[in-house]
């Protein structure tokens, strides 16, 4: 059942959206040049511009970026830069003036760093060119020799009170990176940290290699299939099980496997197949428990109590315990709505067998009596093309924010791809403040799924100060080239104090890409869902005002981040925001009755809260305390004791939970952030979900200042509660108090 949450839970996300029937039309704005613009680049992206841009340039304009060998080039001249920084900040202590710029050089040594480490990252995973591919893992090293500095300043009281909050709250978050890298320790401890980190990478790679493994096929007997109403792929299995008269493998997560699971009405097949697909080897098991155990050491060497206790001291959360109180209280929410659906479950289990009594709910019977489907609007709609969607979305930025998408046309060589779309974001009063780079659409060798990269974030430049370090431009002619091309990436705005790099961010799809001869790409509701939560993140990122990059739009609290992504997702259960779907405002965008509800998506909530209690659990002391410390064992214990299904004996899902390696003791965030954005949207915005006052507020009380506030003093704002504003183990019970059952969005996206 736990391995559902993980694997299938968007399929099940369900609300009862309640409007009164009444003409939505008349939100739609007149179509504006823009508008048809933006509808006919994504809808006919390959239609050649009529004014094709004579310039050559490199990706996203920079000229020294034409071809791969240029691009390790650029690392050289950035690592050169950011040698003489370094010096700047380690002999900072020979003056009081200097001491107070280093967490300003800090900053723009992470600037240089990440500028050149995130394009690697974006490269990897979009360029066809595999030459590009392979081009580009050279930086960051000799961040540890900062940390002796970073003290001086810290430390010094007087120091410390004339830094701003958000200088101060930068300076935490290197400080807090230093201490996590023992940079303190003595040398053969240090070594000892390194040789752990290394551990972890390696066998972290393996778990993620053995998570998406296949599993060994099922046996499944030709009687076992009787019954199967499928009239396709069912009854094909039925004649191929007769005709071959022996027993059929069907092999986990296949096409065979899913109908099995949803249609057989014999329980002994769907019984067979959730095993095969919830076994692991020995192998895997270990591999799993030595990453555990190898984390828990490397907190332990850095003076921490366990894993979890290293990686929360940064979030909102703070400790485990906080988490705990957190997930403790979410249960006692979601228990009684989760056991009122499994008696729904258990009562269509009764009535199939003709039994007299309740029987027990299996975890193979959740898809047969509940069977899984995709998330729909909460309105009828009209096919939503990809044009028609992010013309929505550049309206609805336009009344929330004042800000407009705006199609612009590339130059030759700026993208690697022909399919890659530049967005100018623009506000109505300050102009351009960012660009969006979009790849939608599936293509071989780029990575599946959909990200937000964030290329380049914002930051102040004008406060720079590169006179003392060291005569930049007596370097080589590269360096110069580097320089010349920061300069073009900041920006003066109106009505604002100093400069600012904009940011640049790029967002990755893998939508059909559209044709001659099907016509635009039209988007199912779970890709418009997906759409609207990567633009919340780039929202984030190009909304983001902050003096420092480090803190910068989603380089925030990992429990906070998804905030504005999952809040963007409830602007889709408004019929409101959905009418600006709408191009000429002709269509009646009229709620017909209640979309039915699905009695699972509870239950799939109530599992996700146990894969976070197990997150937290594989992260505590325990896995280094307990000799005799087993991931089945403590799986089983949890699932039989605080869950709704039992644990099937044989089974071990761990091996296959991915998250327990990218979101190691912070699983629950994105349940965190469930609460968080279900009660911003009650409170805030369901009423009047384009009202610009509101927007305005949301975007100076949360996206204007990134990781640069405390996030609960932002939140305890926005909502006018002063008793979050501590953010201590009450507040963290008090959001698990809270109901995130009413959204659209599909839980488990990140």
């Amino acid at each position: 059942m736990l391995a559902r949450s993980v694997r299938t839970l968007a399929a099940s996300s369900r609300s009862i959206f309640r409007f009164r029937g009444c003409l939505f039309a008349k939100c739609a704005s007149t179509a504006t040049t823009d508008d048809r613009t933006i509808v006919s680049l994504f809808d006919s992206p390959h239609v050649a511009s009529k004014y094709p841009s004579p310039a050559n340039t490199g990706l996203f304009g920079h000229s020294q970026l034409s071809h791969p060998n240029a691009f390790i080039s650029l690392s050289e001249a950035t690592l050169v830069r950011a040698q003489l920084l370094t010096n700047r900040i380690l002999n900072a202590r020979s003056s009081r003036e200097e001491l107070l710029k280093v967490v300003k050089n800090l900053d723009r040594l992470s600037d240089m760093l990440c500028s050149v480490i995130d394009l690697a990252e974006l490269i990897r995973n979009a360029h066809p060119d595999r030459n590009w591919v392979t081009a580009g893992n050279h930086v960051y090293e000799r961040l540890c020799e900062f940390m002796n500095v970073l003290k001086a300043v810290l430390s010094d009281s007087s120091l410390v009170k004339t830094l701003s909050p958000e200088a101060y709250q930068t300076a935490l978050i290197f400080w807090r990176d230093f201490e996590k890298s023992a940079i303190d320790l003595p040398p053969a401890e240090r070594q000892k940290f390194v040789s752990l980190s290394s551990d972890i990478l390696v066998l972290g790679r393996e778990f993620l290699e053995n998570a998406s493994a296949p599993r060994s096929p099922a046996s499944i007997s030709p009687q076992h299939m009787a019954g199967i109403k499928d009239k396709g792929l069912g009854v094909r299995l039925q004649l191929q099980a007769q005709f071959t008269k022996r027993d059929l493998l069907v092999y986990p997560g296949s096409l065979q496997a899913q109908m099995i699971m949803r249609s057989a009405p014999d329980e002994e097949p769907r019984r067979r197949m959730y095993i095969a697909a919830n076994s692991s080897t020995e192998q895997q098991i270990a591999t799993l428990e030595s990453l555990l155990k190898t984390r828990a050491e490397l907190a332990r060497l850095v003076g921490r109590q366990s894993f979890g206790h290293m990686t929360l001291d940064d979030k909102m959360a703070k400790t485990p315990e906080n988490v705990m109180n957190f997930l403790d209280a979410l249960i006692g929410h979601t228990r009684p709505f989760a056991r009122r659906a499994l008696k729904t479950l258990s009562l269509r289990k009764k009535a199939h067998h003709g039994l007299s009594f309740l029987p027990i709910v299996q975890a193979w019977d959740r898809d047969f009596y509940c069977p899984p489907e995709p998330p729909a609007p909460p309105i009828p709609l009209p096919p939503l093309t990809l044009g028609t969607v992010f013309m929505g979305l550049s309206r609805l930025f336009k009344h929330l924010y004042g800000i407009t998408l705006r199609p612009t046309e590339a130059q030759s060589g700026e993208v690697w791809h022909s399919d890659v779309q530049k967005l100018e974001v623009m506000d109505e009063d300050k102009g351009l403040i960012g660009w969006i780079y979009a790849d939608l659409f599936a293509r071989r060798g780029k990575a599946s799924g959909a990200a937000h990269y964030t290329v380049r974030c914002s930051r102040r430049t004008d406060l720079d100060d590169d006179a003392g370090d060291g005569s930049l431009t007596g370097y080589e002619e590269l360096v110069q080239q580097n320089l010349e091309f920061e300069k073009v990436k900041r920006h003066k705005i109106p009505n604002q104090d100093g400069t600012y790099q904009l940011p640049l961010v790029v967002l990755l799809c893998e939508f059909a890409r559209p044709s001659v001869s099907k016509g635009a790409t039209v988007l199912e509701w779970h890709d418009v869902l997906t759409l609207f939560h990567e633009m919340g993140h780039a929202m984030h990122s190009m909304l983001g005002r902050t003096e420092y990059q480090n803190v910068s739009g989603t380089r925030c609290a990992t429990d906070f981040v998804e905030l504005p992504s999952i809040l963007m997702e409830h602007f889709l259960s408004s019929p409101t925001a959905l009418s600006l779907f709408d191009l000429n405002g002709t269509h009646s965008l009229r709620q017909i009755g209640n979309t039915h509800e699905d009695p699972c998506h509870s239950i799939d909530t109530f599992s996700q809260i146990i894969l976070a209690s197990l997150d937290q659990i594989y992260h505590s002391p325990a896995i280094l305390d307990n000799s005799t410390f087993s991931t089945t064992h403590e799986l089983e214990k949890l699932s039989n004791t605080n869950g709704l299904i039992p644990h099937v004996p044989g089974t071990s899902f761990q091996t296959q939970f991915g998250h327990l390696f990218g979101y190691g003791a912070t699983y629950y965030s994105y349940l965190f952030d469930r609460a968080i954005a279900s009660r911003v949207w009650k409170q805030v915005f369901e009423k009047d979900p384009l009202n610009r006052e509101l927007g305005e507020k949301y975007k100076s009380e949360v996206l204007r200042w990134g990781g640069g506030r405390d996030p609960w003093e932002m939140v305890s704002k926005l909502l006018n509660a002063p008793e979050l504003e501590r953010g201590d183990a009450e507040a963290m019970r008090e959001v698990g108090r809270w109901k995130i059952e009413d959204e659209v969005g599909v839980p488990g996206r990140h």
